[in-house]
């Protein structure tokens, strides 16, 4: 049911983009690509849709997308501070309008959390760009795989909702 509820969205995402002529691009961590996957799913979504990062490392985060090491070292790289430099760095990387931007902790094991206080399940997610940007964070942890889907369907509703008020359709009144 989920994936047939992403798949429609996937489809207005599409149809906003393509009337607002405007671009689109993803930097994903834990969602290893799953975001942009549903996105160029859809027929069309090369008119929009500039490309996607898949930047599991942090110095890929840092090197591509420009994300301070300083802000990972004072907020951990599951933050909102840093899933904002990465909607602005997939903006600046792939010379886009809008991004969407995953970055958390899946679960169960990792490295790079291991001294830190984040939980599993903890995951943000971001969408806009310099102008205008919503975040939300997960911090369920319902095993890996529910935890990575979550993101995703959260990602791709957040999406919506953010085009649906950015390009509100005009709906004409009736002449009597």
């Amino acid at each position: 049911m989920m994936e047939f509820d992403l798949k429609l969205i996937s489809k207005e995402i599409n149809e906003k983009m393509w009337n607002a002529h405007k671009t689109l691009s993803t930097a994903e961590s834990c969602t290893a690509g799953r975001v942009s996957s549903l996105i160029t799913a859809v027929p069309g979504s090369s008119n929009y849709f500039r490309g996607g990062l898949v930047c599991y490392q942090n110095d890929i985060k840092e090197d591509l997308l420009k994300v301070k090491p300083e802000t990972i070292e004072n907020h951990t790289v599951v933050s909102e501070e840093v899933v904002r430099e990465m909607v602005l760095g997939a903006n600046a990387l792939f010379k886009t309008d809008y991004a969407v931007a995953i970055t958390g902790f899946a679960g169960p094991g990792g490295a790079d959390n291991a001294q830190s206080s984040v939980t599993i399940g903890t995951i943000w997610v971001a969408v806009g760009n310099k102008d205008r940007m919503v975040c939300q964070v997960l911090t369920e942890d319902c095993g890996r795989e529910r935890n990575v889907s979550s993101a995703v369907s959260l990602a791709m509703h957040m999406l919506r909702d953010y085009l649906k008020e950015e390009f509100p359709e005009v709906v004409e009144e009736e002449e009597a």
